[in-house]
C-alpha cells in the first residue's frame, strides 16, 4: 500500500476546505490514494455535529459554522497547523481508536523536536502540555474512509477561546507552541506532524 499524498494548501477558506475533503471522499474508489491536507483557514469557530450552542459563550464578528465531525466548537485561524487526513481505514485495517491515537502521537513526537512534553488526557481526546491544551481533534467516518483531522496551535492569538468552552470544556486553557519556543519554522512543524503520523500506518514496503 502506497505512501498518502501529502498536499500543503496553504491558507484556505474554511467552507471550502469542507466542501473539497467531501467531494474527495464520495468521489473516491477502491484504489484511489490516501491523502493528508495541510492547511490553516481564517478566523473560524467550527461546531461539531453533537455541539451544544451553549458552549458559545459570546456572540463575535467571527463566524460559526456547523460541521459533521466529532466533538464540540472549536477555533481555528492562521498560525494554527491544521491536517485533515483522508485515508480508506476499511483498506488500511486500522480502526477509530487507533487513527486517534496515531493523530496524537504525531503531535507528540513533534513537539518532543522542540523539547516539549506533551501528553493525551483519558476521556478527553486532543493533546495537552502542562494541562493546557495545545491540539484538537475530530473525525467523521464516511463509508470507512476519514474526513477531518487535527489542529495543532503554532503561533495563533489565543483570545478567541475565551469566547468559547473550548471543545465543550469549561474553563480549559489553551496554549501554543511559540508559548515554549521561539522562531517557529512553519513548514518544518509541517513537515514533521506528516511524517510521524505516516510512520504509524500499517503500509506495506
Amino acid at each position: 500500500m502506497d505512501k498518502p499524498i501529502v498536499k500543503n494548501l496553504g491558507l484556505q477558506d474554511y467552507l471550502y476546505t469542507y466542501d473539497m475533503m467531501h467531494q474527495f471522499t464520495q468521489s473516491r474508489h477502491q484504489s484511489t490514494a490516501d491523502e493528508i491536507w495541510l492547511v490553516e483557514h481564517p478566523a473560524v469557530y467550527t461546531q461539531g455535529k453533537v455541539g451544544k450552542a451553549e458552549h458559545l459563550l459570546q456572540q463575535t464578528t467571527i463566524p460559526v459554522i456547523q460541521t459533521d465531525r466529532g466533538g464540540q466548537i472549536t477555533y481555528h485561524a492562521p498560525g494554527q497547523q491544521i491536517m485533515y487526513i483522508l485515508l480508506d481505514l476499511k483498506r488500511l485495517k486500522i480502526g477509530i481508536r487507533d487513527t486517534v491515537t496515531f493523530l496524537e502521537n504525531s503531535v507528540i513526537r513533534t513537539l518532543a523536536d522542540y523539547q516539549v512534553l506533551a501528553a493525551t488526557q483519558a476521556n478527553a481526546p486532543g493533546v495537552y502540555v502542562n494541562g493546557k491544551k495545545i491540539c484538537s481533534l475530530g473525525l467523521h467516518i464516511n463509508h470507512g474512509c476519514t474526513l477531518h483531522g487535527l489542529a495543532l496551535n503554532v503561533d495563533l492569538d489565543l483570545t478567541p477561546f475565551n469566547y468559547i468552552n473550548p471543545c465543550g470544556y469549561q474553563g480549559l486553557q489553551m496554549t501554543r507552541l511559540n508559548d515554549y519556543v521561539e522562531n517557529i519554522n512553519h513548514n518544518e512543524v509541517r513537515q514533521l506532524l506528516a511524517q510521524y503520523f505516516i510512520a504509524q500506518l500499517p503500509l506495506t514496503p
